[in-house]
């Protein structure tokens, strides 16, 4: 059994990951909660511990806004890394806004399908 410090939401955000100020790659944040991400992506070129910085726009929001987050990698797996969002100097509002969206715009977990051939 998982024990987590906040709900995780599901969901799907385009954002992109940014070292030393440069944008370096894209991903999807899978899921999110107060504490961190899941971020799928390909770029592999990471480290624990490492800091980064988080480029977003909410979807559905028209003003333009690109908010920014500061994390460290907590994980690191052939499917994305997962972020840490605490003790990183974040505003409490902008981590706010991004849960409350994943919130109204939360997806089911994928789980996998088993399917089941008969013979004819």
């Amino acid at each position: 059994m998982e024990h987590r410090l906040s709900q995780r939401f599901n969901g799907g955000l385009p954002i992109l990951l940014y070292k030393r100020g440069i944008p370096v790659a894209t991903g999807e944040v899978r899921n999110a909660s107060r504490c961190g991400l899941f971020i799928a992506t390909e770029y592999d070129d990471v480290r624990l511990n490492q800091a980064v910085k988080l480029g977003f726009r909410l979807a559905g929001d028209y003003s333009g806004r690109l908010y920014s987050l500061n994390a460290h990698v907590v994980r690191v797996d052939g499917e994305g890394v997962g972020v840490d969002l605490d003790a990183t100097g974040n505003d409490a509002r902008t981590i706010s806004e991004l849960v409350i969206w994943f919130q109204d715009h939360a997806m089911a977990p994928v789980k996998a399908v088993r399917t089941v051939q008969y013979a004819h």
